[in-house]
């Protein structure tokens, strides 16, 4: 569950939205067809009935010509959701050009599923319940990225033993590999490429990382640990780490066979 206070935002945000109309002089008839929904539904939004989604802020902002100014507060309330060490990587990742990703025991964050999702935060064994939705609520809120008008490409190497790791359970595994292909099969910013476990030892055992390409060429990386992720800006690192990605990259099969690859440990998942 949101807390108090996030869900006092989110009606101050809906109530803005509401306030902003009326200043435009737009009845919820005509501001629910700029926005594409029906006059029922803005009425239940701004009576507190219906809840506020993203979709109806991106579409306020475009019935109210804002540039964004609602969608980017419903971005802010989301990354409040996220751990503090983490709110500065999400930022650069929503600006990047370019994410390339390496992961060896889990699904990349911006690529899972909410069941999935849900099962790796609660194996942390320290959050509540109300936390790990919370979590959960603002991953899935992150995953819009690769949706957006404009989204990054996303290449990712993906160690094939996370393909196989029983992340709550053969039903959610299933269909979170399900995803991945239906991801890769829709989306063409996105490729995924696989090592495959008889490759033995690699670099990218050493642990997960993420370089980001920013508009004009500046690259920033990201290191994910047991206590918390750490931003790279050293140039001279950066450039080590992209290196150590071209090499881990090097180890992977080509996009096709990967793609069948999770495609057939998905039916294994039964």
């Amino acid at each position: 569950m949101l807390t108090a206070l996030q869900q006092s935002m989110i009606a101050f945000i809906a109530d803005e939205i509401r306030r902003a109309r009326v200043v435009a002089n737009q009845t919820q008839d005509a501001f629910g067809r700029a926005a594409n929904f029906s006059a029922t539904h803005v009425s239940s939004v701004e009576n507190g009935t219906r809840t506020l989604t993203r979709q109806y802020v991106k579409g306020a902002d475009r019935a109210l010509a804002t540039g964004g100014l609602f969608e980017r507060m419903l971005i802010k309330l989301s990354l409040e959701s996220e751990p503090s060490w983490l709110r500065e990587w999400i930022e650069i990742e929503r600006k990047a050009e370019t994410l390339r990703w390496y992961e060896y025991a889990l699904i990349p964050a911006l690529l899972q599923t909410e069941a999935y999702a849900r099962a790796v935060f609660a194996s942390t064994g320290v959050l509540s319940a109300d936390e790990i939705t919370t979590r959960v609520t603002a991953r899935m809120e992150r995953k819009d990225l690769l949706s957006s008008e404009k989204p990054p490409q996303l290449v990712a190497v993906l160690d094939e033993g996370l393909l196989h790791r029983p992340i709550g359970g053969p039903e959610v595994m299933r269909d979170q590999l399900m995803h991945l292909t239906k991801v890769v099969a829709e989306m063409s910013h996105v490729r995924l490429q696989i090592v495959p476990t008889s490759v033995g030892a690699y670099a990218g055992l050493t642990g997960p990382f993420v370089v980001a390409t920013l508009p004009g060429g500046e690259n920033l990386a990201f290191l994910d640990n047991y206590l918390k992720g750490v931003v790279v800006q050293d140039p001279s690192d950066v450039v080590s780490m992209g290196k150590a990605w071209e090499v881990v990259r090097s180890e992977a099969l080509p996009h096709q066979q990967s793609s069948k690859l999770i495609l057939e440990a998905a039916e294994q998942w039964t």
